[in-house]
């Protein structure tokens, strides 16, 4: 597993992590404890030293079965990012005080089992946050505090990535960047490195669209996002096959496809993104033994080539921009 450097921190990190949104069950198809465990054990078999999780994936479900899986573990304690944010009824800014990013950074802590948290990110608060520097010195007095080591931001939107890392103290942006959403290489992937602000790839197979195994047959449980927040219903409609409309998606795929050289897509949009050295971590989520293994092992692939690299390109300006690139 190759590494790369996050950020301003210095600290090496595996550039595939794993993303624990699915394991935590809630807006995902629920998985029993043991093959969450057996998914996240194996990343960390193969090298995975990067977790992201956050306080409302399976209400804490996440954080525990992290912690779990660490417990008594040999080596290297992996670098988790945790978030905050979500746990408010409504989204207000002006909840987002000191006292309760204190209480969920404090509850963070009781589950992932540590007296420090690595980083913690806003997660993906309203626009008008990134215009408030009170919440920004209540998160440097956190770090004061001694209750997280450094803090970034989870976003949704262009906007909200280039007014965070104004801010001298935010050491990390966590946006989508896939092959269906390459917005972010105009301008901020370029900006984020020369203020060596770590990036985190993220929603990087498009919520599963980029692994190229969906049909216009296929179903999702009543529980999962997939199947019920395809127009936004719920939450931003971006987190949800990148905000691409299903069936033009399963198109795009099939223009992909030809492009995929040993047979494992999921691999190969995930090298696409490995292509960008702005790029400190991928997070791609893993529900099984299988997932965790495709995930690490795009590490291993060669780089893309430059012919290849322009047709996804091409596909993207021709089939995907006019969906996606001006809404985040």
């Amino acid at each position: 597993m190759k590494q790369r450097i996050f950020g301003r921190t210095g600290r090496l990190v595996s550039e595939v992590g794993f993303g624990s949104w699915g394991i935590g069950g809630g807006q995902w198809t629920e998985i029993p404890d043991h093959e969450a465990l057996d998914a996240l054990t194996t990343a960390l078999d193969l090298g995975v030293t990067f977790i992201d999780t956050a306080d409302v994936y399976g209400d804490g479900r996440s954080e525990k079965l992290i912690a779990q899986a660490l417990r008594g573990r040999s080596g290297s304690r992996p670098y988790i990012a945790t978030k905050a944010g979500k746990r408010l009824p409504t989204q207000v800014t002006s909840e987002y005080t000191f006292e309760n990013l204190r209480e969920w950074v404090k509850r963070s802590r009781d589950y992932l089992e540590v007296d420090i948290l690595d980083l913690v990110q806003l997660h993906c608060p309203p626009t008008d946050l990134y215009y408030q520097p009170s919440v920004f010195d209540a998160l440097d007095r956190l770090q004061d505090e001694k209750l997280i080591g450094n803090y970034g931001v989870s976003v949704e939107k262009i906007e909200e990535a280039i007014k965070a890392i104004e801010y001298p103290n935010v050491v990390s942006v966590q946006i989508i960047f896939n092959i269906l959403r390459q917005r972010p290489l105009d301008l901020f992937l370029d900006l984020a490195k020369r203020k060596k602000v770590a990036i985190l790839a993220r929603v990087p197979l498009a919520s599963g669209l980029l692994s190229g195994k969906f049909t216009r047959g296929s179903t999702f449980d009543k529980a999962d996002h997939r199947n019920f927040n395809r127009n936004g219903e719920f939450f931003d409609v971006g987190e949800t096959f990148s905000g691409m409309p299903y069936e033009k998606g399963l198109e795009v795929v099939e223009k992909i496809r030809p492009l995929v050289s040993n047979g494992n897509m999921a691999q190969l949009a995930l090298r696409w993104i490995l292509m960008f050295d702005a790029i400190s971590v991928v997070i791609p989520g893993a529900r099984t033994v299988a997932q965790a293994r495709d995930n690490a092992g795009a590490s291993d692939l060669p780089a893309l080539s430059p012919e290849t690299m322009a047709k996804l390109r091409a596909i993207y300006e021709a089939d995907v921009k006019p969906y996606v690139h001006q809404r985040w």
